[in-house]
């Protein structure tokens, strides 16, 4: 009776990842449960979601071919679109579609932008990710979340979209996304590991924590709907701090080694894995998040852990 926090279904949305083909699901490894699906494949697991209410679905798009100005990911028969298309047919309102918007799936180098001369190009990435953007809003996405972190991106993809007349169409923006060490197991699934370098040019440096707070007031002050914290575990000061300096709802992104790493202890026996995923859940929430993006939501859902 006396909680201050409570989690509610509604704060959750869970990731996919979507690649060609058909009658494909792959799994791996380092993220158990979390798959690689086809489109034909994707839509039988989203139906299966939806009867435990997993119906906010944020999508990456995986396995297009790959160039140095990842022309495969604004094509508007892209395997994003593609997927887009087919779950609302399918479904329509009944499901929430976020797609994300980032350059590293599509380039031969695995960086989030377009390299020249060995660097990461501003401004010129900025108008792919538009375009990507724009073929995710045409093809029926209700809200598009660029994680690149390119400056000036929201602004560039607000004005294309309400241009092209998409003004309902949000932007959940990856407001600080940190240079982190807890994204290996995405890589392997989304293969988009850089080739060279790192992204710590780009992403936001882990040890600076005004800085995030520039970056998030930057993505409001340019159009953003929703500003996100990712990763969430290791940053709830950063999430509170944000709480303290925005009227707008803030998503905080649960990452890939947070899951692992308890999906790992879980199966040696060392953590009781219900109780620690409900402990992290609400420690988001405290800290500030009210929505949350986690591999963990059809475990929440399903298992009738909330």
């Amino acid at each position: 009776m006396v909680a201050e926090t409570r989690l509610s279904k509604d704060m959750f949305i869970y990731p996919y990842f979507v690649m060609p083909g058909k009658k494909k699901k792959d799994s791996y490894p380092s993220m158990p449960g979390i798959h690689r699906f086809t489109v034909d494949e994707l839509l039988k697991d989203v139906e299966k979601g939806l009867k435990s209410g997993v119906n906010k679905l944020l999508l990456f798009g995986v396995g297009e071919k790959k160039s140095p100005d990842a022309a495969s990911l604004y094509n508007k028969n892209s395997i994003v679109c593609q997927s887009v298309k087919a779950l609302k047919k399918e479904f329509g309102e009944e499901v929430l579609l976020i797609t994300d918007v980032c350059l590293c799936s599509g380039t031969d180098h695995g960086h989030c932008g377009i390299v020249e001369d060995s660097r990461v190009k501003n401004d010129r990435s900025v108008e792919i990710l538009a375009k990507i953007s724009l073929s995710h809003a045409e093809s029926g996405a209700d809200m598009v979340a660029p994680s690149d972190m390119m400056d000036g991106r929201v602004a560039a993809i607000r004005n294309v979209l309400d241009e092209k007349g998409l003004e309902e169409t949000g932007i959940m923006s990856y407001a600080t996304k940190f240079a982190s060490a807890y994204y290996g197991p995405f890589r392997d699934l989304a293969d988009s590991s850089p080739q060279f370098g790192d992204r710590s040019t780009y992403q936001q440096d882990f040890r600076n924590g005004r800085e995030a707070m520039k970056e998030a007031m930057l993505d409001e002050n340019e159009g953003a709907d929703i500003l996100m914290v990712k990763p969430a575990l290791a940053y709830l000061d950063v999430i509170t701090n944000l709480r303290a300096n925005t009227l707008l709802p803030i998503a905080c992104y649960s990452v890939s080694g947070e899951y692992a790493m308890v999906k790992a202890a879980a199966a040696k026996n060392w953590v009781d894995e219900k109780r620690i995923v409900i402990e992290n859940m609400h420690a988001f929430a405290r800290a500030g998040a009210n929505i949350i993006i986690t591999y963990h939501t059809r475990d929440l859902l399903e298992k009738q852990w909330l």
